[in-house]
């Protein structure tokens, strides 16, 4: 790199925003992704769809809901740290809350699921002075662990299309 000209710099920026612009459909292609054949009632897809769908009849804001449902976006490129994985994603176009919530998301769901493997289901706990603590919990509690549900009626994909599109046609921040 030391090598590089302003101009190669140029093309590479020029190339780089092209790819940028691109984010919003490959991220609706990674969610299509998740359609299909699941351990759960249902496929990670309709679990997004829950997520997000529930988040709004709460009355959470666009970003929230966006957030909700791409919360596990990281599972079709790193299942072992997906909530990392999704976190990355989103970090330059999200608040810092939001951004905190997905991160720790995982974490925050394994107080449902550890004790069945004698595991501390409190790991959550240290972060009880955080001051979104309690927003991933209830996030947890009120939207993600509840949406396995193949009785729930989600909205579809489609529902949710613009509300991408808005999110990751924000001008991002760098270097977050």
């Amino acid at each position: 790199m030391d090598h590089g000209t302003r101009e190669d710099y140029d093309l590479i920026a020029i190339h780089d925003s092209d790819n940028e612009r691109g984010l919003a459909k490959r991220v609706i292609e990674w969610l299509k992704m998740m359609d299909g054949e699941s351990p759960y009632q249902i496929s990670r897809l309709q679990h997004c769809l829950q997520t997000a769908t529930r988040a709004e009849q709460d009355g959470a804001d666009m970003e929230t809901i966006v957030c909700a449902l791409l919360h596990d976006i990281g599972d079709v490129i790193s299942p072992v740290n997906h909530s990392q994985a999704s976190a990355a994603i989103l970090r330059p176009y999200i608040s810092e809350k939001n951004y905190w919530i997905v991160l720790n998301h995982g974490l925050f769901q394994g107080y449902y699921w550890m004790h069945h493997y004698d595991e501390d289901r409190n790991l959550r706990d240290e972060h009880k002075d955080h001051p979104y603590y309690q927003d991933c919990v209830d996030f947890c509690s009120e939207w993600d662990q509840k949406s396995f549900d193949p009785d729930f009626k989600e909205k579809p994909l489609e529902y949710f299309i613009p509300m991408i599109e808005e999110i990751f046609s924000r001008e991002p921040r760098s270097f977050v």
